[in-house]
């Protein structure tokens, strides 16, 4: 298990961490871990010696416990997990560097990402009782590796004219290796099939509407898997009503209310490009970022006056005042649709009537004490402290915003907590984490982007944690062996991560800087951009009373009144259960990933997401019963292997293709403003 585990874990780290800065960043799930270690597990089973060292002491071992068995595939894909989810505070470590070009050392940036990653065990002690033992809290994601565990290990009969579970998996996961390598490098284009840019080539209008990864993206299709699943997760593990409320708020968003904006001129909406996550000047060019930090790493207010004030894409301004309302709906929702619910946890702790029969089978192994939590919470944050403050030239945060951002992820980890383990959608800290430093503390942009990382990331990571956890809860895992396998494979991936983009940086020229490139780094320049619209300039001068948008500030009322409107729908008309599915913090926060993830991303993941969660749940329930999981798995590895495959065999000697099916979009128009007399390279100049 801890060879398996840590082999997994550091591949997976380094894998995802290499292809992360890349413009179609591709993500290499623990599910491709979790299929790749069976022949392995089985392999070693069969073949090392099975002899008992140290025989008679206390010290004695094997290297060969027993056949390869399914709690150990479990526990090696935990260690996997760690290194399959990203390491957002390697964003803090590449926009000091690449970005703003200041100086951050290897230990600081290490001390960053460590404390960032383990932080969140301690929130995830302290909610287990909430978020993990209900049966009401089971994760759907998880169903999608359990599924998989049960295809790898159970036994199984072939059904009369069909296939089994492990079957239906090689033949899905063979067709989908296969198939990546016409998306993946032969004929890119299936990535945003944006047809409208074809029949209308020369029109700046019909391209903003139709372009998949620039535009509002109407009509426009992926054929790939990655473009499906790379930014909301796995369509066919989401609930149907949690698919519905996405839907609902990615076309309110972005065919109402940004069409609307963007027609009606508001905030110069047509001086820059309908969909854009670039920072512009008042007259539609590129602002000089640089030119308005002094020789301290602040804000140059007389330099920023002379500049002029900074603008943003509409559609960009309208993605931050849902972010607002995704917050404060997520509150309320929480409380008047679970707060009785948490309310009699609290109470009562969990009696044994109230338990289902997974927590009654995991009584039967030692927990563990939540002292152990809570010593690495205070541990933690006291060496987060000491960290801040001796190196606060390279960090810039002060010791009570450290405070701070913990209470924030103490306060908002069980309502995300519950959204997640009921939705499979995770409404995220960081835009409210963003607004709060950059009002109390502007001018200093890593401080920013550090509470954001202690805030944002500790609670994230919690419910990292928590869903392993529930994992284990469903596999019947002691919870000991899975707390010290989560600790190390977390360091573990802490430091492959850093090491790996570190090394990225140092040798790949212009990363992130040439968009000719392969490495533009989409998720890190607009963390970039967040940290110069909430650190460096603030808040206060974007969205507050020196700022151009401070009417964004109405969204938080807005979201604070859509749960209260569904919930008194629900108690006027009880006889309609629908009225309760609708989830306004899914729906609200529904583009919160939206940039770096683009129109195609969402419009191709609903449409999966309806004909899994819908057409064939209610019309074919037994072979969605079977299969539906399973596939998702197969599409997982399918992508992952090809993807590897594709980079160290052509990737890393340049053989690419040039012809028009490798043009990701072909709308090439689709950015431009339509504004008069706003004169863009490559854009046609309206008179």
């Amino acid at each position: 298990m801890w060879v398996l585990g840590t082999l997994s874990c550091v591949l997976l780290s380094f894998l995802n961490q290499f292809f992360w800065y890349r413009t179609e960043p591709l993500t290499i799930t623990a599910i491709s871990a979790q299929i790749a270690v069976v022949p392995l597990g089985q392999l070693m089973a069969a073949h090392i010696t099975d002899r008992i060292f140290l025989r008679g002491t206390r010290w004695e071992f094997t290297l060969n416990p027993g056949p390869f068995n399914v709690k150990e595939h479990v526990l090696i894909t935990i260690f996997a997990n760690s290194g399959a989810g990203s390491v957002y505070a390697i964003h803090v470590v590449t926009v000091v560097k690449v970005f703003y070009k200041q100086h951050i050392t290897f230990f600081v940036s290490l001390i960053v990402v460590v404390t960032t990653q383990v932080l969140g065990f301690g929130w995830a002690g302290i909610f287990r009782r909430y978020l993990v033992e209900p049966a009401a809290m089971w994760w759907p994601a998880n169903l999608v590796q359990v599924s998989l565990f049960r295809a790898l290990h159970e036994r199984e009969e072939r059904p009369k004219g069909g296939v089994t579970r492990t079957q239906f998996f090689i033949i899905a996961f063979l067709c989908s290796f296969a198939y990546y390598v016409f998306p993946g490098y032969l004929f890119q284009m299936l990535t945003s099939l944006s047809w409208i840019c074809w029949i209308f080539p020369k029109s700046v209008l019909a391209q903003q509407l139709g372009s998949g990864l620039y535009g509002l993206g109407i009509g426009a299709l992926g054929l790939d898997w990655s473009t499906i699943s790379s930014y909301l997760g796995s369509p066919l593990a989401s609930p149907w009503f949690a698919t519905a409320n996405v839907a609902v708020g990615f076309f309110f968003v972005m065919y109402v209310l940004t069409p609307l904006f963007y027609w009606l001129n508001v905030y110069k909406a047509k001086t820059f490009p309908i969909f854009s996550d670039e920072l512009f000047t008042s007259d539609g060019q590129e602002y000089n970022i640089t030119a308005i930090i002094d020789s301290n790493f602040h804000l140059d207010i007389a330099a920023y006056e002379r500049e002029g004030p900074l603008y943003i894409s509409t559609f960009f301004a309208i993605t931050y005042g849902v972010g607002f309302a995704a917050l404060t709906a997520t509150i309320v929702h929480v409380a008047l649709f679970h707060g009785r619910e948490i309310w009699e946890q609290s109470k009562t702790s969990f009696k044994e009537k109230k338990m289902d029969i997974h927590t009654k089978l995991m009584r039967r192994y030692n927990q563990v004490p939540e002292w152990w939590f809570v010593v690495i919470l205070l541990a933690n944050i006291a060496f987060t402290i000491f960290a801040c403050e001796y190196y606060n030239d390279q960090l810039q945060l002060p010791w009570w915003g450290v405070l701070l951002a913990c209470a924030i992820a103490l306060f908002f980890t069980l309502p995300i907590g519950i959204i997640t383990a009921i939705t499979n959608q995770t409404p995220g800290l960081n835009i409210i984490t963003e607004y709060i430093i950059g009002y109390i503390y502007p001018g200093y942009p890593v401080a920013n982007m550090c509470f954001k990382v202690y805030g944002y990331i500790s609670m994230t990571q919690a419910i990292t944690f928590l869903q392993d956890f529930k994992l284990g809860h469903y596999m019947k895992i002691p919870p000991k062996t899975m707390f010290m396998a989560q600790i190390v494979g977390t360091l573990i991936a802490a430091i492959v991560y850093l090491g790996t983009a570190w090394w990225l940086m140092e040798t790949i020229p212009d990363i992130c800087e040439d968009k000719s490139s392969l490495w533009t780094c989409p998720s890190d320049t607009v963390f970039y951009d967040a940290s110069v619209l909430w650190g460096l300039i603030g808040p206060r001068r974007i969205f507050g009373n020196l700022g151009t948008y401070s009417a964004v500030n109405w969204f938080f009322l807005g979201g604070a009144i859509a749960p209260v409107l569904v919930w008194l729908a629900a108690r006027a008309f009880p006889e309609q259960e629908w009225i309760r599915l609708i989830n306004m913090p899914v729906l609200i926060g529904a583009t919160g990933s939206m940039p770096p993830a683009t129109a195609v991303n969402y419009s191709t993941w609903i449409l999966v997401g309806f004909l899994s969660g819908f057409v064939v749940y209610r019309y074919r329930p037994e072979w969605w019963r079977r299969h539906n999981y399973v596939l998702s798995g197969a599409l997982d590895a399918g992508l992952a292997f090809m993807g590897v495959l594709l980079y160290f065999c052509l990737g890393l000697e340049d053989v690419s293709l040039s012809w028009w099916g490798n043009d990701l979009d072909g709308c090439s128009l689709a950015s431009c403003p339509t504004a008069k007399g706003v004169v863009v390279e490559g854009c046609p100049v309206y008179n």
